[in-house]
């Protein structure tokens, strides 16, 4: 089944294919700049590594790098933190750890924020598909879900869920149906694509996202924007809503994060990795954003600050460099009809 879905949405085999054309811009992932490992997440200008804290850094995380499994779990026990994980994840968490307490001791100027975002919304759409795909196939979304995580408490505080009614293929193929779960009548009675997009629009709007708190669109992988909705705002005579113009893409955020090659960045792999297992049903868009979510919030408790760094301009997809400045996405507006 996972194998499937990662060739018919892209979220392996055809996601790879992606981040060969936005890879030739961005730097390689599993490579970190000699800076990364240690230093705040501030912008270029700001950094300045004469600071001692900087060589206790370095220290510490040598004496870490040292450390057996069992050393690092009785460790991690130790400090009330979590032990899940593989070793390089607890070694991970525990230089963040570590970098965290010497930065807030010596009250070094610029020092890290906990996140750089309120809110992060994460979003798995699941589409129309074949069992094999010709290679003209047109995904239209039938699921549209959203899962909320306060980024300061570090809980999911909220879902948005509902079915989309496909028009171009109306009838689901038998393997759609038995890898998402989505039944012909869920569909049949959905509202089309545009009509659902207003009520994300308006459920977003009710949690003053864009305007009292900042927030940025996570996904898994880059082609629940780069594809699915991009094609689907072309079918459905939109426009790209430009609050999903920028999202974080975490599969690219894990790997540089834990230095991980991204063959490792499959949903089931992090999981693994991170000492969870998957929670629900496989291909449930709902449950599938749940499951990134908590990836997510594991990788900001291990101190990785998501960032968006990936974009749609002129309808091809880009990476955001890491020298970007850091914005929220816009407030949420309902997208106007193409020409």
């Amino acid at each position: 089944m996972d194998e499937h879905k990662e060739n018919l949405h892209g979220k392996d085999v055809n996601v790879k294919m992606t981040d060969v054309q936005d890879d030739e811009k961005a730097k390689p992932c599993g490579r970190i700049r000699p800076d990364e490992e240690t230093a705040p997440q501030t912008s270029q200008s700001d950094r300045d590594f004469s600071h001692p804290v900087y060589k206790e850094i370095a220290l510490a995380n040598g004496h870490i790098n040292r450390m057996s499994k069992e050393e690092l779990r009785l460790k991690l026990a130790d400090l009330k933190l979590d032990t899940r994980g593989v070793k390089d994840v607890m070694k991970k968490r525990l230089k963040n750890h570590y970098k965290k307490q010497k930065l807030l001791q010596s009250a070094a100027e610029g020092g890290p924020t906990d996140t750089y975002y309120d809110y992060i919304c994460v979003v798995d759409f699941e589409a129309t598909c074949e069992e094999d795909n010709p290679s003209d196939f047109l995904h239209e979304i039938i699921e549209f879900p959203m899962v909320l995580i306060n980024t300061h408490t570090l809980q999911i505080v909220d879902t948005f869920q509902e079915y989309v009614k496909p028009e171009l293929n109306p009838q689901l193929s038998d393997f759609c149906v038995k890898l998402t779960g989505i039944t012909q009548k869920m569909v049949d009675e959905a509202d089309p694509f545009p009509e659902v997009l207003r009520r994300v629009v308006a459920w977003l709007q009710e949690r003053e996202l864009g305007t009292k708190y900042k927030y940025a669109i996570l996904t898994d992988g880059a082609w629940d924007m780069s594809k699915f909705l991009n094609i689907q705002c072309r079918l459905s005579r939109i426009k790209y809503p430009p609050f999903a113009k920028k999202w974080i893409n975490i599969r690219k955020s894990y790997c540089n994060f834990y230095k991980v090659p991204r063959t490792q960045t499959k949903l089931s792999t992090m999981l693994e990795k991170l000492g969870m297992k998957y929670d629900g049903r496989p291909h449930c868009g709902l449950d599938d954003s749940r499951n990134i979510a908590r990836i997510a919030m594991r990788m900001l408790q291990d101190g990785c600050q998501l960032r968006v760094n990936e974009r749609m301009h002129g309808g091809q997809l880009l990476s955001v460099p890491s020298s970007a400045p850091v914005e929220g996405a816009p407030a949420p507006r309902n997208p106007g009809s193409r020409d």
